[in-house]
């Protein structure tokens, strides 16, 4: 039987791949205000320019290509049961083979009714005003903003609470409800964490990696073959 292994990612992973982060240190997102591309009102002002501002996102995915140490993740599958709970957009786990990946915050490459969470469809180019489904309803993109709830919270918690193994990698652990799910995990999970710029207030210091995702991946690996 093989052992579950739960990881948390975040923005960090993706960084690697050239995949800009969601907020830079000035509070901004690609120049443009977080509160005017991710919430429900910003949407409602100016639905064109939000359209525009994910339509760029979605073009840069085809730029980028996952990194080691997504493959790494989507390797450990052979040896672990693993399952990626992700607060990434990309679809980075996915090209890189990971099978199980649950997105908190909705992916770049679907989109929903506005009147409607439930309907989601895949959508590889550019969406605009007049893209429609069913009857006549604007399509936006597939993105949990700022306000919303987090449809997918409650399957990531069922999962936390089944981990053996849980990893931290490339979040900063800043973004609630996800953050919430370290609590999830049982007393008896053995707890990772990989990120150079967060705290080790998580894990005993053998468990925590101040090392970027991929080479923290690269150690955490060698560890990982010894517990299989």
């Amino acid at each position: 039987m093989k052992k579950k292994l739960v990881v948390l990612s975040g923005a960090g992973i993706s960084a690697e791949s050239g995949v800009k982060t969601f907020r830079d240190s000035n509070g901004l997102w690609e120049n443009h205000r977080i509160e005017d591309v991710a919430s429900p009102e910003g949407f409602a002002r100016n639905p064109q320019m939000v359209l525009d501002f994910y339509n760029a996102r979605r073009r840069q995915l085809k730029e980028v290509e996952p990194n080691e140490a997504h493959r790494i993740l989507a390797e450990l599958e052979k040896d672990f049961d693993v399952f990626v709970i992700t607060q990434n957009v990309d679809d980075l786990h996915e090209r890189a083979g990971s099978t199980k990946v649950i997105h908190l915050h909705g992916e770049l490459k679907k989109a929903r009714p506005v009147n409607d969470e439930s309907t989601i469809i895949d959508w590889e180019n550019d969406l605009n005003i007049g893209d429609t489904v069913g009857q006549g309803n604007q399509l936006r993109p597939h993105i949990v903003w700022f306000g919303e709830m987090v449809p997918a919270m409650e399957a990531a918690e069922e999962i936390a609470k089944t981990a053996e193994l849980f990893l931290i990698v490339g979040t900063s652990m800043q973004v609630y409800p996800a953050a919430g799910l370290i609590h999830k995990v049982p007393k008896s999970c053995e707890v990772f964490v990989i990120d150079p710029n967060l705290e080790n207030r998580y894990v005993k210091g053998e468990n925590f990696f101040a090392e970027s995702a991929t080479e923290g991946m690269k150690k955490l690996r060698d560890i990982l073959n010894r517990l299989k």
